[in-house]
């Protein structure tokens, strides 16, 4: 496919994929956007927070506010020589675009950007505002991202009404899936402490490894929750477990586990961490311990939004989505709590994260058409 024949969504999709924004750099993918965004008659505004970028553009100043969320930096490629194709020289073949952030989220950017320049030029005149929040370090520690531009936002009370996030939410084909909300996320870093000595001297130390895994045992068996109809039972999983010093003659001194719930709205954060900390004293540890809020959980019902994606999923690719709340975390769980209604839709997710990654270059111009149909549903009753 020859440049001049490329559609606009390809065209952007690919000219995205070929900066190397490995998070938490852009490499020039916002400014290309801003400049787009500003032809289109939006209100470009650049927030650099330490070491992520971060854009915030905006046409209308009237409500509602629809806001395209998503963001630019993607994860490192990993094992070069397991490419097929360069990660960062998008190419097509076999009507799929590769490259590295051609699922995540790159294709899904250049469909909502294209999806609002054809929206404005159709309707210049529409109701409520048109924004993108968009940044770059949604695969990185999520600390000087959308968060911060949110806390920006919020003091200078300028409000979104919808936000649709465009991470791949669809799973088989496209819309067939659309996340409404997502599942809390908690983080706790452990450490047991113990005496470390000689292991044929056992009663000179004290193994921290022995005296915690009873109580990890139990809180791996534990039941937290029943779920609800929106969401899952809460999970509880051990990520990362460290103890000893590599020798085998050695009772180490002390033992550290990192584990993670992904919790319903059944619970909170803060039952969570009671019930843990209630087993670690039941069973007479001394420990360490902290705690890392990733994100609460949200959930958008029925309502103008939902409504709006299903019936523009519908009328362009002719599927009845699911909505879903499963999955890991977004940035949408930075917006939902300002009052948002907040909706995933983006291509099919089995290559994300993956070597050769790619998004089939006739969904992107379905998702185009989605994006642009929303709008539609949204900004011109």
């Amino acid at each position: 496919m020859s440049q001049q024949q490329e559609s606009a969504v390809l065209s952007l999709a690919k000219d995205l994929i070929s900066r190397p924004s490995v998070t938490p750099l852009d490499e020039g993918c916002q400014p290309l956007m801003a400049e787009r965004l500003s032809q289109a008659g939006f209100e470009v505004e650049s927030m650099v927070f330490d070491d992520t970028t971060n854009m915030w553009a905006r046409r209308g100043t009237q409500s509602p506010v629809f806001c395209f969320a998503g963001h630019t930096d993607v994860v490192p490629v990993g094992d070069l020589n397991r490419w097929h194709t360069p990660p960062f020289e998008p190419v097509v073949i076999d009507d799929y675009l590769h490259g590295r952030g051609a699922a995540d989220m790159k294709g899904s950017l250049a469909a909502m950007l294209v999806a609002a320049e054809r929206f404005v030029k159709k309707n210049p005149n529409h109701q409520g505002s048109i924004a993108f929040l968009i940044t770059s370090d949604e695969e990185g520690p999520f600390i000087n991202g959308t968060t911060r531009v949110i806390d920006t936002l919020e003091a200078r009370n300028e409000k979104i009404t919808w936000s649709l996030v465009g991470e791949p939410s669809s799973t088989h084909k496209l819309g067939d899936i659309v996340k409404n909300g997502r599942r809390g996320s908690l983080t706790g870093n452990l450490t047991v402490k113990g005496i470390q000595g000689h292991v044929a001297y056992p009663h000179l130390a004290d193994n921290p490894i022995h005296k915690a895994a009873p109580a990890l045992d139990e809180l791996a068996r534990m039941k937290w929750d029943d779920g609800n109809e929106f969401f899952p039972p809460t999970s509880f999983q051990i990520a990362n477990i460290n103890g000893g010093t590599g020798a085998s003659n050695v009772i180490p001194g002390a033992l550290e586990v990192m584990f993670n719930f992904r919790y319903s709205t059944e619970v909170t954060a803060e039952i969570l961490i009671e019930r843990v900390l209630n087993i670690l004293d039941a069973h007479g540890l001394d420990y360490d311990i902290s705690w890392v809020y990733n994100g609460l959980p949200f959930l958008t019902g029925d309502g103008p939004l939902l409504e709006a994606t299903k019936a523009a999923i519908k009328k362009v690719t002719g599927t009845d989505t699911d909505p879903q709340t499963s999955g890991g975390t977004s940035d949408g769980r930075f917006i939902a709590p300002t009052g948002a209604q907040v909706i995933e839709l983006g291509p099919v997710n089995a290559t994300i994260h993956k070597v050769n990654e790619c998004v089939k270059v006739s969904d992107l111009e379905l998702l185009t058409d989605c994006y642009e149909a929303i709008l539609e549903n949204l900004l011109c009753k």
